[in-house]
């Protein structure tokens, strides 16, 4: 199983951007993080500053967002919708997004059900509960 450090996690996107910004030949998973990438202007700052970013620490408490998450997140989503594991989840995303009239507004609000899954994992000791998951998506699709 791949399991990244948080320094090359954050050395893959800073690469990837790196490579965007300079018009070179891209990898299948850096090109779909790139296209998530260019949708955050706000963070194009962060990929670029390599060295700086290693280094950075994100506080929630400061008010600040990890870029490198945030993108890791859509990745996960684009992932999920891609296999659609957990079962359904390709159908309720996208009824998520018609709903909002978004794919990355839906993403946004997806994040927040996934966040909460692991959250909720890790506070218990289990496994994380794909169907709550699941089902949490389903009621932001129908609300």
């Amino acid at each position: 199983m791949f399991n990244p450090s948080k320094e090359q996690v954050r050395e893959f996107f800073c690469q990837a951007w790196t490579k965007h910004q300079t018009h070179q030949p891209l990898s299948s998973l850096q090109a779909l993080a790139i296209d998530w990438m260019i949708q955050h202007p706000e963070y194009h700052q962060d990929f670029a500053e390599h060295e700086e970013t290693l280094l950075k620490e994100y506080s929630v408490e400061k008010g600040q967002t990890n870029p490198f998450l945030h993108i890791s997140m859509h990745l996960s989503i684009a992932e999920q919708m891609s296999i659609d594991q957990p079962s359904g989840i390709r159908l309720a995303v996208q009824k998520l997004a018609n709903r909002l009239n978004s794919l990355h507004e839906a993403h946004h609000e997806v994040m927040e059900a996934l966040g909460n899954m692991l959250w909720q994992s890790q506070r218990s000791g289990l496994p994380p509960d794909g169907q709550a998951y699941l089902q949490a998506i389903e009621r932001m699709a129908t609300r």
